[in-house]
């Protein structure tokens, strides 16, 4: 744990996307809390260097070996890394006291399990590495005994309503969610979706993956494998509850019957400063929520029937072996096929669950198992999107 005068040293993951924005701009935010010593991006050349120059950062790494060639031309004077392996040995040589893993997908597993392998807390954004291999993450982290501190409003929502009470004490999580951009449409709306339709989602500032993630419901199903793998939770003591405001971003009941709650504006950056300066508490000039100007709060039953992902995503969890590595591989390929316009809103739940009734299960052992499973189910999805 670093003094008060001793800022906290940083290395962030997935820097040019939307949750690592956000990250940086809680750093600029408190001047002196924190150091940003590394940064890691997919593709984004000209906004890393653009980063790495604001933030006085000269260690630099890139996922994606092209943009990479690139960057060492931009930056020649950074430390680079290029690819999963160039950036987990940034993370190793930079030896931060916290990485924020917020890279989209399940690419964003070796550095995580780098950090914690080494003893390094993580602030973790990143839900597919704990849907694919959730077990591989918790396990790294008992044994060096690192942190894993949830960025995730929802998640961290649980994280802060559980801080300091025995576990013995919970009932069951009750995990929101806003429903959507189409929490009101009918079944047959749905598959007139495009993909301009499901990126305008009418309360967070995401992604476009995330986003879409968000308008199937498949996002609120990876939440509960961040939520049991977390807190270690039984998948029947997670119970999901369409709340449109998202003031309210998750409850916990205990055994007595009592609810605790934790709310705030839908605005991320008040859980990712909590991660930052877990386990303090620093003050900030982001908006205050007033609940007499608000009004009213409302919460409905989630449809499954309409949501597949949603289903899909707890049977998943309960089959366990590979499966969910073969649903977060299946659902990534299929979102990426709807948003280049290959393939029909609703053809994302079909595909995820045409790949689950033909997946083969492994155990999940190592990351390579992890990567099998993925490679598998993408391959599928490819194949089968060709026949719709």
């Amino acid at each position: 744990m670093n003094s008060p005068e001793t800022p906290r040293r940083l290395f962030v993951l997935g820097s040019t996307g939307s949750i690592g924005r956000q990250t940086l701009d809680v750093v600029s935010a408190h001047p002196g809390a924190f150091q940003v010593v590394g940064l890691a991006a997919g593709t984004n050349v000209d906004g890393l260097v653009a980063q790495g120059q604001q933030f006085d950062v000269a260690v630099l790494g890139l996922a994606d070996e092209t943009a990479g060639r690139e960057l060492r031309r931009s930056a020649s004077a950074a430390t680079i890394g290029v690819g999963t392996e160039g950036i987990c040995g940034l993370v190793r040589d930079c030896r931060p006291d916290l990485v924020v893993a917020a890279a989209s997908g399940v690419a964003g597993l070796a550095p995580i399990l780098t950090a914690l392998d080494a003893g390094i807390s993580v602030a973790i954004a990143n839900k597919e590495p704990l849907v694919a291999a959730g077990e591989l993450v918790t396990t790294a982290a008992g044994r060096s005994g690192a942190q894993l501190i949830p960025i995730d409003s929802e998640i961290s929502a649980v994280f802060q309503c559980l801080e300091g009470r025995p576990r013995a004490h919970l009932q069951r999580v009750i995990l929101t969610a806003s429903g959507g951009a189409f929490r009101d449409l009918s079944s047959e709306k749905l598959a007139e979706v495009t993909p301009q339709m499901a990126l305008a989602h009418p309360t967070w500032n995401m992604g476009p993956k995330i986003t879409v993630d968000s308008a199937t419901l498949a996002n609120k199903g990876f939440e509960v494998f961040e939520l049991k793998w977390l807190f270690e939770l039984d998948f029947s003591q997670i119970d999901i509850l369409i709340h449109h405001q998202s003031v309210i971003h998750s409850m916990v009941e205990f055994v007595d019957g009592s609810t605790l709650a934790q709310l705030t504006l839908p605005d991320m950056r008040f859980a990712i400063q909590y991660a930052l300066t877990w386990p303090e508490r620093k003050p900030n000039e982001l908006p205050r929520l007033d609940l007499a100007q608000m009004g009213e709060l409302t919460f409905a039953a989630p449809n499954f029937s309409k949501f597949p992902c949603l289903r899909l995503a707890y049977e998943a969890g309960e089959s366990g072996r590979s499966y969910p590595a073969a649903l977060n591989a299946a659902n990534e390929k299929s979102v990426e096929l709807f948003l280049e316009g290959r393939i029909g809103f609703m053809h994302i739940p079909e595909l995820v669950e045409r790949t689950l009734e033909a997946h083969d299960p492994v155990d999940i052992i190592s990351v390579e198992t992890v990567a099998h499973a993925d490679a598998e189910a993408r391959a599928f999805v490819q194949a089968a999107a060709q026949s719709l």
